[in-house]
């Protein structure tokens, strides 16, 4: 099943029983964390996505605990369960192949190739409702409810974004999932870790700037809320670096993913997102960032990483 959006999805859930709105005040600093960990670590039968509806000194909902079952994470990709998934991914990238990794590459590449040939590659179309509403004269993180999640972290931090950049060289898209920390209204700290995409289109750049082809460092980068459930997981998935995320998130959906321009940066976005965050990284300009309660339930340090 291919989902529209975010809120075609929400009201799936909702109608499979899968989801509780909250419709009591609370707050984004540390209580909504601690009722989604007392909710997702207890019984299966309690275990929902969370709609807060009501978060104080906000207009805007906050969804949690969305892909926190295995049965959530099945309707979100349209399979009957998850085994039926790894089915689904082996006939695309088959780690099987004895000829070793660059073939590997070669064939999932070759197989995607033939996925964009028959339309699941990404569609640009000219308007779309992630910009029915657009904030250039004075943006603002304010008025979007980032949670603190945990009692000695460093901060705010958005922790379920699709962060999309481009190569400088080449202008290949990567899209990750990489955490946010939000130092003022105007900007955050982009958590790449160095094997990631995003790192590389980093270090890209500062080399571009070092051989003379570019006059600085920066590079633009936008920073997605919602979408399409197939989207949001393929942002995170651990795939071969030549693979487009969002062309297997249309091979997933069986419809591609359709993208718009962005109003300030020279990239494109997928369409149907809640929020777009654009801007830039400048890796020039490096922060403490954290620390964080992460999933392994500890603490990481704190790390200097770049500005976006």
């Amino acid at each position: 099943m291919a989902f529209k959006d975010l809120r075609e999805f929400v009201a799936l859930l909702e109608k499979e029983g899968e989801l509780i709105r909250v419709k009591a005040p609370v707050s984004r600093d540390l209580e909504i964390t601690e009722i989604t960990d007392r909710i997702s670590k207890g019984p299966d039968e309690k275990n929902k996505a969370l709609l807060f509806e009501n978060v104080r000194g906000f207009d805007v909902p906050l969804l949690i605990n969305t892909f926190g079952s295995a049965r959530r994470m099945a309707l979100a990709l349209g399979v009957g369960d998850l085994d039926e998934l790894n089915q689904r991914l082996a006939k695309v990238v088959d780690p099987r192949l004895p000829q070793g990794l660059g073939p590997m590459l070669d064939r999932a590449g070759d197989m995607l190739g033939v996925l964009r040939s028959i339309g699941l590659g990404p569609a640009l179309v000219r308007s779309a409702p992630c910009q029915e509403v657009v904030e250039k004269d004075n943006p603002s993180l304010a008025t979007i409810p980032v949670l603190q999640c945990w009692p000695k972290d460093g901060g705010r931090f958005i922790t379920l974004p699709q962060v999309i950049t481009r190569d400088p060289a080449t202008n290949a898209r990567n899209v990750g999932m990489y955490r946010l920390q939000v130092m003022d209204d105007r900007t955050l700290l982009m958590h790449w870790q160095r094997h990631k995409g995003g790192a590389e289109h980093e270090r890209l750049a500062r080399e571009r700037v070092g051989a003379g082809l570019a006059p600085a460092p920066t590079f633009p980068a936008a920073v997605v809320l919602g979408g399409d459930p197939a989207s949001m997981w393929c942002s995170s998935a651990p795939l071969p670096p030549n693979i487009d995320e969002y062309l297997l998130a249309g091979w997933l959906r069986g419809k591609p993913v359709e993208f718009v321009e962005c109003v300030s940066q020279p990239l494109t976005v997928p369409a149907n997102a809640e929020i777009v965050i654009e801007g830039y990284v400048d890796p020039n300009d490096r922060r403490p960032e954290g620390p964080f309660g992460d999933h392994t339930g500890y603490y990481t340090p704190v790390e200097p990483f770049p500005v976006f």
